[in-house]
């Protein structure tokens, strides 16, 4: 972005979902079903889906052995391990599920194991009985909630400029524990509507896609970022929505991905641009973001995010809103001012989405700044990155990143602003370390 470029140099995969029909936990009605939304050589991503019955559920907790695999990053809800037995409890903004409604939470596994010995608020998931059939069914089309899916279980992924070969995602998960990352960025490339890494990098470049793997292996995942301040933008150069879903299709399945993040710097054919995204959640279940400009701490987003945000509404596609919390205008401290503009951003998101509660829009909101020196002139230092951080502890946002993890260093300190370093006085890895505590 800046904005992050100023700093920055096939098929689909089936969705091998097998719906296990099961019968109710309990005489309310309540179920769980599992199902795989997608897999890989050495894992998949699951995903359980919790209904009520008669009954209103006040809160889930959803228990299962997994014998011989090992559960990663984890969404939608709070875990808790004890060897091979591994317990999900609700959250606070997906607990309370009207009577026959659902929510759902996800996880990745390593392994080929799949989940036995389900129970659901401590009875048995299948009711105590053999289920009577077992059908497979594709993907849902539509949405089970309100908040959109974000993978990892700290709810944070740092940007990346993948396009260089340091650090290496496997570096800054071994030294800091951080296992989610954004991959900036997805471009057009000279082929026109052909994704490519920068514009230039091959889509299955070895170094990258043995990069992702790696940090799979570990539990890790990651989410596909397009746009940013450098085209060209696959927005720009795919000329249909038919064109750029396939172009999205192609990126995410390089590397294995369900989630997106458009970075809007410029302005894009909209109308293309959320029919192509509608279709991929419609398709593939797949969480979208959209990264958008400030234009001040009092203010929020620009008047064209806005617009941009407002056709995704009308659109039905489900999206999470990422202000990128640099180079605006501002008074004051600089910290406070990246708070102000959070929540100019969540008055903006309850116009534009007014059905949705406070807590569902706080679930829908991302923060994103840029550590170290900002390229217009304000400094993200230390204490200004807790404030946001416990800005989104209070508010239990949707996810929190940074631009970038290349540049959580201080291998440069009271330089100017710089791809591979952040020009302030700090340790190595810092600001990853500072901001993977958020949980949610």
């Amino acid at each position: 972005m800046a904005r992050f470029a100023l700093i920055a140099a096939g098929a689909a995969t089936a969705l091998v979902a097998g719906l296990v029909a099961i019968a109710p936990a309990s005489a309310a009605g309540e179920s769980a079903v599992f199902s795989q939304d997608s897999t890989w050589g050495s894992g998949y991503q699951g995903k359980y889906t919790i209904t009520a019955g008669t009954t209103a559920l006040a809160g889930w907790k959803l228990e299962f052995d997994l014998a011989g695999a090992t559960v990663g990053s984890y969404w939608d809800a709070t875990l808790t391990s004890s060897g091979t037995h591994h317990t999900f409890t609700s959250r606070e903004y997906n607990g309370n599920v009207p009577s026959g409604s659902s929510a759902s939470f996800g996880f990745l596994v390593s392994g080929s194991a799949v989940p036995a010995n389900c129970k659901l608020n401590g009875v048995p998931c299948g009711g105590g009985t053999t289920p009577t059939s077992a059908t497979t069914t594709p993907p849902s089309t539509t949405t089970t909630s309100d908040v959109p899916p974000v993978p990892g279980s700290a709810r944070v992924a740092p940007y990346i400029d993948i396009t260089m070969p340091s650090p290496s995602l496997v570096d800054v998960a071994n030294a800091t524990g951080q296992k989610v990352f954004t991959l900036a960025f997805a471009l057009g490339s000279s082929s026109g509507c052909s994704p490519a890494w920068g514009g230039t990098v091959a889509l299955k470049d070895s170094r990258i896609i043995n990069d992702v793997n790696a940090l799979k292996a570990r539990g890790g995942s990651v989410i596909v970022a397009t746009g940013g301040a450098m085209g060209p933008y696959l927005e720009h150069v795919c000329s249909t929505a038919d064109a750029l879903y396939n172009a999205y299709v192609a990126t995410l399945d390089a590397v294995g991905s369900n989630s997106i993040d458009v970075d809007v710097e410029a302005t894009i054919p909209q109308a293309i641009v959320n029919t192509a995204l509608k279709r991929l959640q419609d398709t593939r279940g797949t969480t979208v973001s959209y990264t958008m400009r400030i234009q001040g701490q009092d203010y929020g987003m620009d008047p064209y995010s806005v617009d941009v945000l407002k056709d995704a509404a009308a659109k039905g596609v489900n999206v999470l809103v990422n202000p990128m919390l640099m180079n605006f205008g501002y008074t004051g401290n600089w910290g406070d001012a990246m708070v102000a503009a959070s929540n100019a951003t969540l008055g903006q998101m309850r116009a534009i989405w007014p059905s949705k509660s406070d807590a569902q829009l706080k679930a829908s909101l991302g923060l994103t700044p840029m550590i170290g020196r900002n390229d217009t002139g304000m400094t993200t230092t230390q204490a200004d990155a807790r404030k946001v951080v416990d800005y989104a502890k209070a508010n239990h946002v949707g996810r929190i990143a940074f631009w970038s993890a290349g540049r959580d260093n201080g291998s440069c300190a009271g330089g100017g602003v710089s791809p591979t370093c952040s020009g302030i006085s700090q340790s190595t890895w810092e600001f990853t370390n500072m901001f993977k505590a958020y949980t949610g």
